[in-house]
This record gives structure tokens, sequence and C-alpha cells, in this order.
């Protein structure tokens, strides 16, 4: 291959990193403004005393906490397990309901549910991270003046209700917006942070994994309570690999080895010399770090770089969303694809404007970044664990890797992620009960909706009837036939449509040549051309009568009429005219009723929940000219 045909590949490659340094390392990128702030703050209820040796300690521990967590446990093991390119905690689980529903394992279906939960601890994570970092930039304006305190509050209200807003543009728009910001900002910090070694070379030293030892063991009764704090440094690992179906693993891998980690390891080095010089740096030493002719610019880029952090966990939380409600956990959102070259980019209005909502809720309440640090702990430590374990399950089934090898990793880096959640779980009534409350939320919304969804689902099969049986009895008693081709919609592939039901026995009518298709989401994200559709022909008495089945997976757009736009004549013999089809869909309404399956509070929260569901043609890509609703209801 000559240069001049490999080069446009490469500009690509390229792209795609530096449109992922702009979309998928915000968060943790902007951990060096609040970590070492956050450990040594004097109104912490378990303060750690600023001494030389603790400096080092904490630095160190910071550096090997960044290097076990998101180095080894996220970039170079968990994303090497993917869903058909798709990666996040939503992959594993997809991973292990498809095993669970092979061999029917118990112990594989609770994992899953633990999975649920990690998914709720990421959602809440996704309303923490915006509001703690904005907060943590715009505080930089104390520093620049201190009468500017008046006005953090305001202006961190304001960036977020437009970083919000700009979320329909999509994610590759964001990332060539965001991509060069970051870049710039990873080598301003990388640059101040020399700066700082350069005034304390000895802090090179805490680079040794022995002073990050030494500091736990030799201090265990103030240094367990810091890692509540410490744990800040990985924030957003989990947005990496929610966010690899956006732009794959390699790209993430490069980024992060070559530039982000190198950059965040120079500042928290520069600040912790800049601690050694003087103690009083202790108060704000990401700012502080930063020579007073470039302070206010620093802000500013703070700023911009802590708007980019909130985009990786919102595409996260996007991501996350979209495949629980494919998988059942939530009702149908609607899901706006806004890239046509990759599958992963989507936008979820529901999901944005909640998250919206939700975030400038916690900054009108917390006021401040240091009231949310613990907050965030536990939203971090929580997913990151459950994370951990899922993972460990999916490379001892699947990789080849000796067993022995696999359970020493799990067990160094299970013991690492459970030494920082529950060190965060000493700081319950210092904030860290809101992400677990948020989590319990939204899995007991997650939960009910799947149980409740099951529940209907087999009513309506009953309501619904054999398909075989429906067309041996219009055999038997012929309806009137009028021209044309109806295309009736159906959840499973062996019951008869509500709609084709009721348009036969109280309209009396079929039309001549009727199409039955079931829409499956299968868990697999996307689903090859050469199995989309599958047709089958019903046999005596079914004259006119076709079954479809179109499978999508659960990353796609399930578009109803593209698929069906793939059948050949020959595999419906000719009879559907799909030009001028008439699509049914099959409405149910939920109504309490007196089910013994679900508690009362269950069955309420169940109907209330599937007061956001998508409207269906808009879901299916149905052509609303040519689409007609009939209803039924359904006790729950």
């Amino acid at each position: 291959m000559s240069a001049a045909t490999a080069r446009p590949a490469d500009v690509l490659r390229l792209a795609i990193v530096v449109g992922a340094l702009g979309v998928v390392f915000g968060d943790i990128g902007t951990s060096p403004i609040y970590t070492l702030q956050t450990v040594f703050n004097p109104e912490d209820p378990h303060p750690v005393p600023a001494s030389t040796d603790n400096v080092y300690g904490v630095v160190s521990l910071i550096f090997w906490s960044v290097m076990l967590i998101v180095t080894v446990t996220y970039v170079l093991l968990a994303m090497r397990v993917d869903n058909d390119g798709e990666g996040g905690i939503m992959a594993l689980i997809t991973l292990l309901r498809r095993w669970a529903s092979d061999r029917a394992g118990r112990g594989t279906l609770a994992l899953a549910s633990l999975g649920v939960f990690g998914a709720a601890l990421f959602l809440g994570d996704s309303m923490i991270t915006p509001a703690i970092s904005v907060l943590s930039a715009v505080e930089g304006l104390k520093i620049v003046s201190p009468s500017f305190e008046q006005w953090i509050v305001p202006i961190t209200a304001v960036i977020i209700v437009v970083l919000f807003a700009a979320q329909k543009f999509g994610t590759a728009a964001v990332g060539r917006l965001f991509g060069p910001i970051m870049i710039g900002w990873f080598v301003s910090i990388g640059a101040c942070g020399v700066w700082g070694i350069a005034r304390e070379p000895g802090i090179l030293r805490a680079l040794s994994p022995t002073y990050a030892t030494e500091f736990l063991a030799g201090n265990f009764h103030y240094a367990f309570f810091a890692l509540a704090a410490i744990v800040l440094s990985v924030t957003g690992a989990e947005a990496l690999y929610a966010d690899m179906g956006h732009f794959g693993r390699r790209p993430i891998s490069v980024g992060w080895i070559f530039l982000v980690f190198p950059a965040c390891t120079l500042s928290y080095l520069g600040q912790g010399a800049l601690i050694l010089e003087d103690r009083a740096n202790l108060s704000a030493p990401f700012f502080l770090l930063t020579p007073d002719w470039a302070l206010v610019p620093m802000v500013v880029l703070a700023t911009a770089a802590t708007v980019i952090a909130s985009q990786a966990v919102i595409t996260g939380a996007f991501s996350v969303a979209a495949q629980a409600a494919q998988l059942g956990y939530l009702p149908r959102l609607r899901i706006v694809h806004t890239s046509r070259s990759a599958h992963g980019q989507i936008y979820v209005p529901w999901i944005n404007w909640l998250l919206m909502v939700s975030v400038l809720t916690l900054v009108f309440a917390f006021r401040t970044s240091a009231s949310l640090a613990f907050a965030f702990g536990m939203a971090v430590t929580g997913t990151i664990a459950i994370t951990t374990i899922l993972f460990f399950y999916v490379a001892f089934r699947t990789w080849r890797l000796p067993r022995w090898l696999l359970g020493a990793l799990a067990a160094v880096l299970l013991t690492i992620d459970l030494l920082f959640l529950a060190a965060n779980l000493t700081k319950l009534v210092h904030g860290a009960w809101l992400p677990l409350a948020i989590a319990i939320t939204a899995f007991t919304v997650m939960t009910t909706w799947q149980r409740g969804r099951a529940l209907v689902s087999a009513r309506r099969e009953a309501m619904e009837g054999s398909l075989a049986g429906f067309v041996d009895d219009l055999a038997a008693h012929p309806a009137q036939v009028v021209a044309g081709t109806a295309i009736f919609l159906n959840r499973g592939g062996q019951s008869a449509p509500l709609a084709l039901r009721a348009n036969v026995e109280h309209n009396h009518i079929r039309h001549a040549h009727v199409a039955v298709v079931a829409v499956e989401v299968d868990t697999v994200p996307r689903v090859g051309d050469d199995e989309r559709v599958t047709v089958e022909h019903l046999g005596h008495g079914a004259d006119g009568i076709t079954h479809v089945t179109v499978r999508f997976g659960y990353t796609e757009k399930p578009d109803v009429p593209r698929a069906l736009a793939t059948l050949t004549p020959e595999q419906t013999e000719g009879r559907l005219d799909l030009a001028t089809a008439t699509y049914f869909l099959s409405k149910i309404e939920l109504r309490l009723g007196e089910d013994a399956a679900m508690a009362a509070w269950r069955r309420r929260l169940f109907i209330a929940t599937s007061h956001i569901t998508a409207d269906a043609a808009e879901h299916f890509a149905l052509p609303r000219d040519r689409t007609v609703l009939l209803g039924s209801h359904v006790d729950v």
C-alpha cells in the first residue's frame, strides 16, 4: 500500500483519537482540579495531616490507584471484553443474560441483577459529575478575586443549561469542537506540573509504590478514610468503557496512554511539590500551580474542560439508557441517531432533560464542589467494583488464560476496589447517601419495569391467542376481504396481534394481503443483513397471510419499513405492496388491577413509568399517514 493511500486512513484514525479526547476523557482528565484539595481538606470529618511523608504517600497512592484501576482494569483488561464493539456495564449484563437464557444459571442471573444496580449507580454518576466538575472549575474565580464567589453558582447553572441544550447536535459534532480544547488542557496541566516538579524534584520519588504502601500501612487510622477522596482521581473510568461503542477500543487506549495519563500524573506530582514547598497552597493547589499571568486563562480552560468532563458521562448515560430500554429494563425511549457512520452515537432527549434538571438541583442544593465530593466517590467506587466483578466472571468463561492467573488478578484488583468502596461507606452521612439513593431509585424503576413488562406480555399473549388457531378460525369463518396490504406489528412470533384480531372480530374485514411482523431485539448490538428478515408462510387456510420476523440489535434503530424493503418478491410470493401498505399497531392501555404478582406500589410505579414510553410509530419508523392504532387494555 502506498503512502498516498495510507494517509487518509491515518488522518481518519487521528481524527477519531481527537474526537475521543473531546468526549471520553473529560471526566477523568479534570480530576486533578479537586482530588488533592479534597484529600487535605481541613473540614473533612477525617482530615489527613499535610506532613511531608503524607504528601509523598498520597501522591503515590493517587498514581498507583490510577495505574491499577484505570490503566490495568479498564484500558488493558475490561475494554477487551465487548459485545460486538459495545462496552460498558450494560454490554457485560447482556452477555450474562445471554448465558443465563442458554443454561438457566441462577448465579448468572444474580450477577446480571448486580450489573443493573451498577448501571443505576452510573446514572447517579451522570448526575453528580457535571455538578461537581463545573462547580470546581468556576470556583477558580475565587483565586482570581474573592468578589467573584457570589457568581459561582449562577455561572455554573448557565454553563450546564447550555451544555445539555447542545446535546442534540450529536457526539461527533461535540467531539470535533471539544477535542482540540482537551488537547490544550492536557498540554497545559502537564506543563504546569513540570513547572511545579522543577521547584521540588524530590516529589518524583512518589512514583515508587513503597510510599503508597507505607502511607496505608503506617497511618491506616486516617489513610483508610483518605481513600474516599483519593478515589476522585479515577472518576470517569467507567465512562471510558461505556463510550467504547462511540469510538472503539484502540483510539481510547492510545489517547489515555500517550497523553491523558502522563498529563494527569505530571499535574498530581506538581501539586504535591507545591504543597511540600508551602502548606498554604493546600487551599487550591491546582490553580496555585498556575503562574499568575496564566491564572485567568487557566480558569477559562478549566471551565471548558469540566464541561467536556460532563460530556463523557452524559454520552455514557445515553448509551446505558438506550441499551437498558432495548433489553427491557426501561420503557421504549425516543432515540435520535446522530451519526450515519457510527452506530453508537445517539441522543436520548428524555434522559438528557432528566439529567439537566437533576444536575441543576444538585448545584443549587450543595453549592460547592467540596460538598459533593463524597457523593461523587460513592457512585464511582460502586460502579467500578461491580464492573470488575462482572468482567472477571466473563473472563473466566471466555478467556484462555490460566485460571490461577485470572484469579490472582481478580483478587488484587477487587481488593483495591472494595477497599475504596469501604472507605466511601464511612462517608454515608456526609453525602455518600446521595448516589445510593439515586441508584436504588433507578434500580427499583428498572426491575419493576422488567417484571411488569413480563406480566403484561404474558397477559397480552393470552388475549391474543395462537396465530395458528386464529388462522384456522379465519379459514372456517371467512371475513370480508378488502383490497390492499396490511402489516400488523407484533411482539412475539406465535400469537395473533390484537389489532388483527380486533379488525376481524369487530370490523369483520381483512385485507387481501396481510403480513404479521414480529419485531425481535437480540442480545447483540447489531444484526447482519443476511439475518435481518425471516419469512414463514402459514400454510393451508392462511391464503394471503405471511408471517415475517424482523430482528434488530439492541443498539440499532428498529426501522421496520427499511427491513421489509429487503424482502424479495420470491419470499413474499408477490403479495406485499409496501409502497401503499397500511401499518397497524396494537395499543395497550394499562389499568390498576388486583394482581398479586406485584405489590400495589410497584404496580402504580409500573403504570407511571409507562407514560414516558416513546411513540411506537416513530420508534419503528412507520409512515404516520399510513399507520392505524387499535387499542385494548390490560389490568396489572
